[in-house]
């Protein structure tokens, strides 16, 4: 494997803002949608993300074989690459699996990875630290740790995220989105000193406003409010508080909406706008929304409709 590393010369502006986590859209046979999936880049784009990221837990990583990863990570890349930076979620069971999966991010160009510690088992300190050696060992890219809570995730301490950050050369940024990300992120920042370029949340964007006096450097939602989350973190960027808090009182009850339904609210919203065809998931554990729910989706989304791109209504003109 490489093990040669550059100086990260990432400024602290590159890794900024809302990073969407691009969903992966199937057909009606639940086979990938190449297709609904440069749709669904492009609507990222038109709505001004800060930066793309690839095979996630939004993306249903864990219900893509080998292959099929591979072939999402290479087309959000070349879709996004050269116009917004691009993060590829290496995240697996094994430092083995994760370290492949790095040195293929490598290979086809992205800007960044991201990992969290192994899945589907709760892995020790031990563990996790080996875990993401191997992945940087595998990669000189900047490597995002990811500390999550659910989906099969091993949280990390505060304490760990910065040992991490000081002894691995390209670990310079964190996805914090565990119990109190706010107040986490500010131990984060404390603990790890400089070396620490920044820190994002998840969570959806829920917990960001209490977030930003902590130091929260953006989000990472996933991506079918991407044109309001980029209005509310511009608004935030312009220091319009107000106008921030507007737009957020706005989104709050979608992303409680969509904490409530997960992936299938995600589909809804993106084939109610015209982005992909069908709403289609693989991922286990979740019931359709019904003719109600579409019904108050719809009707949440008209308390968002001027923040969003008319390019993609969610209801027929």
């Amino acid at each position: 494997m490489a093990t040669k590393h550059r100086d990260i010369d990432m400024d602290r502006n590159t890794f900024r803002g809302i990073f969407v986590i691009v969903t992966t859209p199937f057909t009606d046979d639940l086979a990938i949608d190449e297709d609904g999936l440069r749709s669904t880049l492009r609507f990222c784009l038109d709505s001004g993300v800060h930066g793309v990221v690839s095979t996630a837990n939004a993306s249903e990583v864990g219900y893509l074989s080998d292959t099929e990863r591979r072939r999402v990570a290479e087309i959000v890349v070349e879709e996004a690459k050269g116009k917004t930076p691009t993060v590829v979620g290496v995240s697996a069971n094994h430092w083995r699996m994760s370290a492949a999966f790095a040195e293929h991010a490598g290979t086809i160009g992205a800007d960044a990875i991201m990992a969290m510690p192994p899945t589907f088992h709760p892995a020790g300190r031990a563990e996790i630290k080996a875990h993401y050696q191997a992945i940087s060992a595998a990669s000189d890219l900047p490597l995002v740790l990811q500390n999550a809570i659910g989906l099969g995730a091993t949280v990390m301490s505060a304490e760990l995220l910065a040992e991490l950050v000081n002894e691995l050369p390209n670990a310079r940024f964190i996805k914090e989105e565990t119990a109190y990300p706010a107040q986490m992120t500010g131990d984060i920042k404390t603990l790890a000193g400089e070396r620490l370029i920044g820190v994002m949340g998840g969570r959806a964007g829920k917990t960001l406003m209490e977030e930003l006096p902590h130091g929260i450097c953006g989000t990472m939602p996933a991506c079918e409010f991407a044109d309001v989350h980029v209005a509310l973190w511009n608004a935030i960027e312009a220091q319009d508080m107000a106008f921030a808090r507007s737009i957020f009182r706005c989104l709050l009850p979608l992303l409680d909406f969509e904490a409530s339904y997960g992936i299938p609210l995600c589909k809804e919203v993106e084939k109610a706008r015209g982005i992909i065809a069908g709403a289609h998931w693989r991922q286990t554990g979740y019931r359709a929304l019904d003719d109600h729910a579409r019904t108050e989706m719809l009707t949440l989304l008209d308390g968002a409709a001027e923040y969003m791109n008319p390019k993609y209504p969610h209801r027929p003109a």
